[in-house]
């Protein structure tokens, strides 16, 4: 399979859960440390598949860099999740969504030997607009405050696929595949020590209910095939395209456009609650045709690649 494929299997997952991460922490889980820590910890489910894969132990630069490309990873999540918690994702989502593939490329140009050529070029451009277009909304332009939060998720998620790049160079897939989330366990377990979690976790005694469990467990098995997926493109993408795996992330809108559609549509008190109503009107349909037709554009030319 393709990498841009796989990447767009990625985002579809991805998509989804949006819808339940912004569930979530609007509503049961209201702690972005918390829910950071969860997902660290759930990333050792991936040891179960030491006996089954190609699993190798590396020299120590490279175990310290898997560590770190995991590490990178989870806390950039957290700034991800604050944003969503603290702003309307039509502030967080296009600033993060337009700074990921800009701050991958600079590191790129810094690091690797190749750039892109004329079309790879257009179709890049084509897609970052696409994907900043399709998730604006004239009535809340981003904020400093929310653009801060944005970049520091931006960076930091724009380090850990770079860095997972380089693990890939070197070890298999799933053995850089499980160090990683060596990695983001390690991180995870830092968000235990601090006063807000264990608040969370002992003090207030949280407990969730059945239903919030399962939503919970059914949210990040789809975070756990996006992020598989996701490492699976940044193995398959040659390293100077690598920074069209962010730019492919206007699919992402996509999906998630059709999906707050229907969710405005069949329950809008629920999407009003969690900040994913869907306004329907001529020029936001406008807005939308546009901004797919950018994406679908830059999906093109990169196609003629």
């Amino acid at each position: 399979m393709s990498w841009p494929l796989v990447a767009i299997l990625s985002y579809f997952f991805s998509a989804t859960v949006v819808l339940i991460d912004k569930y979530l922490l609007v509503r049961p889980i209201p702690s972005p440390k918390v829910y950071s820590f969860y997902i660290g910890v759930l990333g050792t489910l991936a040891l179960i598949l030491i006996p089954f894969v190609n699993f190798s132990i590396p020299d120590l630069g490279q175990i310290l860099l898997s560590l770190a490309s995991g590490a990178l990873f989870i806390y950039s999540l957290f700034w991800y999740y604050s944003g969503l918690r603290l702003f309307e994702a039509s502030r967080i989502v296009p600033a993060i969504g337009g700074l990921n593939p800009i701050f991958i490329f600079s590191l790129t140009c810094l690091f690797g030997k190749e750039i892109f050529d004329i079309k790879e070029g257009l179709a890049f451009v084509l897609l970052i607009a696409g994907s900043i277009f399709i998730t604006l909304q004239r009535e809340k332009f981003i904020t400093l405050k929310s653009l801060r939060i944005s970049a520091i998720a931006a960076l930091l998620f724009s380090l850990a696929f770079f860095t997972a790049k380089f693990v890939y160079l070197v070890q298999p897939f799933w053995s850089g595949f499980i160090w990683m989330r060596i990695g983001g366990f390690l991180a995870g377990i830092t968000f235990f020590f601090s006063k807000e979690v264990k608040e969370e976790l002992f003090k207030k005694r949280v407990s969730f209910k059945k239903k919030t469990v399962g939503i919970f467990l059914f949210g990040q098995s789809l975070g756990a095939g996006s992020v598989l997926c996701q490492n699976w493109a940044i193995a398959l993408v040659p390293l100077s395209l690598l920074a069209f795996i962010n730019a492919l992330e206007g699919t992402k809108y996509i999906f998630l456009l059709i999906f707050t559609i229907l969710l405005s549509l069949t329950q809008p008190f629920l999407a009003k609650k969690t900040g994913l109503k869907e306004e329907i009107s001529k020029k936001v349909i406008l807005q939308k045709i546009v901004a797919i037709l950018l994406i679908g554009t830059g999906l093109m030319f990169l196609a003629l690649k």
